[in-house]
């Protein structure tokens, strides 16, 4: 649980920083959006047969599925 956490919080930092949204998230909002942005990286990879494990892994997918969390929220937002 805090391991997923803590990746979490990474892969939501990172992708707010590729995103250049960083500025405009907190801690608790990178948390969520890598959390939640895990889930669904984990869910895309699936749905092509690509297996993801170990903490690269987790990272990789936690990443892609954060930068398109926060991608789809910047168009609902029409954000830039």
């Amino acid at each position: 649980m805090i391991s997923s956490i803590i990746i979490g919080a990474l892969c939501g930092w990172i992708a707010s920083m590729i995103m250049k949204t960083d500025a405009q998230m907190g801690a608790i909002a990178n948390i969520v959006v890598g959390v939640i942005g895990g889930a669904i990286g984990s869910w895309i990879l699936g749905m092509v047969n690509i297996s993801v494990s170990g903490f690269v892994g987790s990272l990789i997918s936690g990443i892609l599925g954060s930068v398109i969390l926060i991608y789809i929220y910047n168009l609902i937002t029409k954000k830039k």
